[in-house]
């Protein structure tokens, strides 16, 4: 029994001294926070400011690039450091207190008196309440710092007030580059998630025509089938969410400034970075300030506004003060679906909406705020009868399936997952369709019908903006400060291979032709084979992608923050078709009809095509 008590004792005495080492260190990474705060970068203003007075100095611009990349590093680590010392602080202190209970309960058993007058070193330190007082302080005092700690980022919090998103750049904060603020970038490509309808996808995809496509449905009359969603543009990246666009005689010139095969262009009255849909003749994109949440549809022909309907009155809905958001994402940051039948948006205020074809509402709901320090970006998908939703917040992740008639939940599934800004792929992959979501650290898959989780990989970290591209039975996801992971589904899912050399912040991956392309905020583009992982080529042009390729018509479409659409060919040897530019910034992907490139830029909603 003395032999049992002395080993107690020993343990107890180890786990204390570690708990007190770790409470200590936690404390101090605290402070040295708040002496060196990783984000609160002074440098990196100034370089700003600098640049902004000579905007085409490219090694200044690597300079900010390399110092954010420190400063964003450092900040990571810190957050890394903080998690890691909660946990083994929580355990120190569990083993500890198991530690001294069993050696009290075993000297219960012996006599009190010789107990007394063998008392150890650790009974007497026990005995001294002042002690215990101590290290319970101590104990309090490492969590409320590291509490501190990890809510930093809130004191870089802008608040989206204002009709329009201004120019100037804003303070970078976590996870966010201070030069790509300055150009103004977007989270609405954090909104870029994969939204994607039921279907396997080729590698060389062909038309439908809509003749086929309204011939099928009128047989069902029940869904919008796969000819009708190939055959319009329903979701963000296309009709299956993973960057495949099936129209034809795609243009591959245009300028932007001379007008130069700009069919029309016109400016969405509130700002926002959801890309533009398409379903028959009609657009449809979302805008947002202080002041009103509104979805536009456009005759796509034309760029006529042909109605406008607004996300209001709607039961729990912030009355007036808007969530916090960051400039370069805003309030309208997700982009919208349709079914062919209604459109739907969701916007950063946790509202949804539901509307005909016409404008007139169905329904509209309120989700509750999401706690997202940047704002809410995930991109919505309808499957079936089903609007599919990715809420993965601050508080906790879940997705969700309502009505598409009435807005009721059909199921709702608890992730447990950190914040994210990805977006649902639904993908066929040949045995069953699969709702697939990215986050922090898992690539999940849920059965869209029941929500029940098929498979999970842990293979991501850090904020996930990037959603997974498919291709060929294999999923690829891809997260800046992660890596680029194929992964074999099943069961027991797989990583086949993965790289880490070039990786995404905002755009996501495309997969197609039996290759895997990935775009990079410091503007290289790169190619892989997609079953092996060997690298074909990397082309760097110098400005930051935000938003995500798409493939249409044989080529790569990949547009630039500045403006610049960069097309290759989608094949394992570098071929540059065309540079064409809009003449202004752009973060918003593309969407196509046969002939015509929709594009949205911070200013202008163009339509593009030959006259």
């Amino acid at each position: 029994m003395n032999d049992k008590i002395k080993l107690a004792r020993r343990i107890a005495w180890a786990a204390g001294a570690f708990s007190l080492i770790v409470a200590v260190l936690l404390i101090a990474n605290f402070l040295q926070t708040k002496l060196n705060d990783p984000i609160d970068n002074k440098t990196i203003p100034e370089l700003v400011k600098r640049l902004s007075e000579n905007p085409s100095d490219e090694a200044l611009k690597q300079e900010i690039r390399a110092f954010d990349l420190m400063a964003r590093k450092a900040y990571f680590t810190s957050q890394w450091q903080i998690r890691t010392g909660g946990y083994l602080l929580l355990l120190g202190v569990i083993i500890t207190l198991l530690a001294v209970r069993y050696e009290r309960s075993a000297k219960s058993k012996l006599d009190a008196v010789d107990i007394l007058k063998d008392e150890s070193a650790l009974d007497k330190v026990l005995a001294q309440k002042w002690i215990a007082a101590l290290g319970v302080f101590i104990f309090l005092a490492a969590i409320v710092s590291g509490i501190l700690s990890y809510n930093a980022i809130d004191r870089y919090l802008v608040v989206e007030n204002a009709p329009a998103v201004s120019e100037a750049g804003t303070t970078a904060s976590s996870g966010e580059n201070a030069l790509d603020n300055m150009d103004q970038p977007s989270s609405g490509q954090l909104a870029a998630g994969d939204t994607v309808t039921a279907n396997v996808v080729t590698e060389t995809p062909s038309s439908s025509s809509l003749a086929e496509a309204v011939a099928e449905n009128a047989a069902t009359k029940t869904f919008a089938t796969m000819a009708e969603m190939k055959a319009n543009y329903p979701f963000f990246r296309g009709p299956e969410g993973i960057g495949i666009a099936y129209q034809k005689n795609i243009p591959t010139d245009w300028n932007g400034t001379s007008g130069e095969n700009i069919l029309w262009k016109v400016k969405v009255p509130k700002p926002g970075y959801s890309s533009p849909i398409i379903w028959g003749n009609k657009l449809f994109v979302t805008g947002a300030d202080a002041s009103a949440r509104v979805v536009y549809c456009y005759d796509k022909n034309t760029g006529k506004l042909i109605w406008e309907a607004s996300a209001d009155q709607i039961e729990g809905s912030p009355p007036s003060k808007m969530p916090k958001v960051t400039a370069d994402t805003g309030l309208a940051a997700p982009t919208m679906a349709t079914d062919g039948y209604s459109v739907f948006a969701i916007f950063a205020t946790g509202d949804v909406l539901a509307l005909d074809m016409n404008g007139k509402r169905t329904w509209a709901k309120n989700l509750g705020v999401p706690d997202n320090h940047y704002g809410h970006a995930s991109s919505l998908v309808v499957y079936k009868d089903k609007l599919l939703i990715q809420y993965d917040t601050n508080k906790g992740g879940k997705v969700m399936a309502l009505s598409t008639a009435s807005g009721d939940k059909i199921w709702e599934t608890v992730r447990g997952s950190k914040i994210s800004w990805a977006s649902p792929a639904l993908v066929n992959t040949g045995t069953r369709t699969e709702l697939v979501l990215a986050t922090n650290p898992t690539v999940a898959s849920y059965d869209p019908e029941t929500g029940k989780e098929l498979w999970s990989m842990n293979c991501l970290s850090g904020e996930v903006g990037p959603s997974v591209a498919y291709s060929n039975g294999m999923f690829y996801a891809a997260n800046e400060y992660a890596k680029l992971a194929a992964i074999k589904p099943g069961s027991a899912p797989s990583i086949v291979w993965s790289e880490d050399e070039y990786l995404p912040e905002v755009a996501s991956p495309l997969a197609v032709n039996s290759l895997v392309f990935v775009a990079t905020t410091y503007g290289v583009l790169a190619c892989y084979d997609a079953q092996t992982g060997e690298k074909y080529w990397e082309q760097e042009w110098g400005d930051p992608f935000y938003a995500s390729p798409v493939y249409a018509d044989g080529n790569v479409y990949l547009a630039d923050q500045s403006g610049k659409m960069h097309i290759v060919k989608a094949s394992k040897t570098f071929e540059l078709v065309a540079e064409p530019t809009i003449g202004e910034k752009v973060v918003c992907s593309p969407a196509f009809g046969d002939g015509r490139l929709y594009l949205r830029g911070t200013n202008q909603l163009y339509c593009i095509g030959t006259k």
